[in-house]
C-alpha cells in the first residue's frame, strides 16, 4: 500500500522534530532537503515502511543515533516475559484460545515507537489487564479457524519488541490446536526502531518454538520486494499469513497474499481509516479490507 499524504507529512514532521535540537542549521536544512527529495520522488509508489528505511539511511549519513533502541527492546522483552506465564494460563484455559490469543497479541501491539511519540507504560498495563474483555469479529474468527484447519503453511510476520512474547503465546495456542500446521516467523534484520529482530526472537525463546527467518532489511514493515530470497520463498509458500502491526499492514496490503491483519489503531490516520477509537484492535482478512487511500 503506497503512502498517502497524511503518512508522508507524518514522516517529514518526525524527522524535523528529531533534528530540531541540533545546532547546525545548514546541516539540518541539507538533511531535510534530502528527505523531501526522497518523498517527492517515491511517496506515490512506495509504502511508508520503505520510505522510513530510506530516511534512516539518509539520517545515518548526517547524525549519530539519538535513541538507544537495543536497550529499549531489552526492557520491553523482559517486561513482557514477566507477564508470560500468567497470560499463557489465561489463553490456554479460556473457552477459545485462538480468540484469546488474538486479543493479547493485539494488546501487545501498543509497544510502538514509530507510530507514537512515546509509549506510556500505564496504558500498556491497562491494555494487557483488559485484553480479555475485547471482542473478535465472529465471522473473521470462524473463517480464520477454517483456513488454519485446511492449511499446511502459516507465516507469522512480527512487529515490535516485547509484543513478540504475546505473539509467541498466540503461536503456542495455534500449534496446540492445529498440530499439523507448519509455522514460520519472519522478523526484521538489523535495527528498525523498536521492531523485533533475530536478537529479540532469541531473547524471548521464539526459535525454540518455530522456524524464525530474517527479512533481510532494517525496515519497519514487511515489504515483499525487498525480502531475501529465503524470506520471500517462505512468504510465497504460505497458505495463510498473520501480519502484526500497522507497518506490516502498509507493506503487505494489496500484494495478493492471504493475510489476516492484527494491530491496534494507534495513530490518527488509522483511526480515520477504520472508523475506530484509538487503541481499538483490528483483526481482518485482506479480502475484507476495502482499498484505503
Amino acid at each position: 500500500m503506497n503512502a498517502n499524504a497524511q503518512c508522508v507529512t507524518c514522516l517529514l514532521d518526525k524527522q524535523e522534530r528529531i533534528v530540531r535540537p541540533f545546532p547546525d542549521e545548514n546541516k539540518k536544512s541539507d538533511f531535510i532537503a534530502e528527505v523531501l527529495k526522497l518523498l517527492y520522488e517515491h511517496a506515490k509508489t512506495e509504502p511508508a515502511p520503505w520510505l522510513y528505511m530510506k530516511i534512516e539511511e539518509i539520517y545515518a549519513r548526517y547524525y549519530e543515533p539519538v535513541i538507544d533502541y537495543p536497550a529499549i527492546k531489552h526492557k520491553y522483552n523482559q517486561y513482557m516475559l514477566s507477564k508470560e506465564s500468567i497470560v499463557e494460563e489465561i489463553i490456554m484455559n479460556s473457552e477459545d484460545p485462538i480468540a484469546e490469543g488474538i486479543k493479547y497479541a493485539c494488546a501487545g501491539n501498543f509497544i510502538d515507537f514509530g507510530a507514537m511519540a512515546e509509549v506510556d507504560d500505564s496504558i500498556l498495563e491497562d491494555l494487557l489487564a483488559n485484553a480479555s474483555e475485547n471482542s473478535v469479529d465472529p465471522d473473521e474468527l470462524s473463517a480464520f479457524k477454517a483456513e488454519l484447519s485446511a492449511s499446511k503453511e502459516l507465516v507469522y510476520l512480527t512487529d515490535n519488541c516485547g509484543e513478540v512474547v504475546m505473539d509467541k503465546l498466540f503461536i503456542k495456542a495455534i500449534k496446540k490446536l492445529y498440530p499439523n500446521l507448519h509455522i514460520s516467523v519472519i522478523v526484521r534484520s538489523g535495527i528498525a526502531l523498536n521492531d523485533a529482530n533475530m536478537e529479540d526472537a532469541i531473547e524471548i525463546g521464539l526459535p525454540d518454538l518455530v522456524t524464525v527467518v530474517e527479512s533481510g532489511a532494517a525496515c519497519t514493515g514487511t515489504v515483499p520486494k525487498i525480502l531475501t530470497d529465503e524470506a520471500k520463498a517462505v512468504l510465497d509458500a504460505a497458505d495463510v499469513v498473520i501480519s502484526k502491526g500497522q507497518g506490516n499492514f502498509e507493506g503487505m496490503h494489496g500484494n495478493g497474499y492471504n493475510v489476516y491483519y492484527l494491530f491496534l489503531c494507534k495513530c490518527d490516520m488509522y483511526v480515520r481509516r477504520f472508523g475506530l477509537k484509538r487503541f481499538t484492535a483490528v483483526f481482518s482478512n485482506e479480502k475484507n479490507i476495502k482499498t484505503i487511500c
